[in-house]
């Protein structure tokens, strides 16, 4: 089943020019570490279940998480998010670098993490399973995937609370603010 998941997650990123060309994009940058996921692949799976059309939405992110905790690396974020931008305005482009997650995220959730050790560690932390899923481009063009808990929920139309990092408070916070069931009827919303 999880490879049937992947080459349909792989077919439908394909199907879409405007992903595949951000794509590119990010890889052009030359990260030495980086993926596009959360949000902008759950809506591509989900608008596919639902029959929409597989067109970026406008209150979504391209999130991109990227690695490296070099000093140098620091605080450049603001930087690559603009170039992203410039380079294709149609989307709304986030930008983080995960290794430097810790240093706000108490004053944003309010509660401490450590530091994370590389980019899968960052994908395993995302707030629900369906949504800690990511993907790059290799340089022969091939997509590669990141998905620590799998594809099943992904595909299965489930939000589930990954207790990783997110408390059963700020879940709760973001189904409501997410509207999960209201974009997407077949969706199925567990209890935290």
């Amino acid at each position: 089943m999880e490879a049937a998941q992947r080459a349909q997650l792989f077919a439908l990123i394909r199907q879409c020019g405007w992903l595949m060309q951000a794509l590119e994009l990010v890889r052009a940058q030359g990260l030495p570490a980086w993926c596009v996921g959360a949000g902008v692949l759950r809506n591509l799976v989900w608008d596919a279940a639902h029959g929409y059309p597989l067109l970026p939405r406008a209150e979504s992110d391209i999130d991109v998480a990227w690695f490296d905790a070099s000093e140098a690396a620091d605080g450049q974020d603001r930087a690559l998010q603009q170039r992203l931008r410039d380079a294709m305005p149609v989307l709304r482009w986030e930008v983080t670098n995960q290794a430097w997650v810790h240093r706000w995220f108490e004053g944003y959730f309010g509660h401490a993490v450590e530091p994370l050790a590389h980019l899968h560690e960052a994908v395993a932390s995302w707030p629900e399973t369906a949504t800690a899923v990511a993907v790059w481009l290799d340089e022969q063009g091939e997509l590669q995937l990141i998905a620590p808990y799998g594809l099943v929920d992904l595909f299965d139309l489930v939000v589930r609370r990954n207790p990783a990092r997110v408390s059963v408070q700020t879940y709760q916070q973001r189904v409501l603010q997410k509207r999960y069931t209201e974009r997407w009827p077949q969706v199925r919303v567990l209890p935290a």
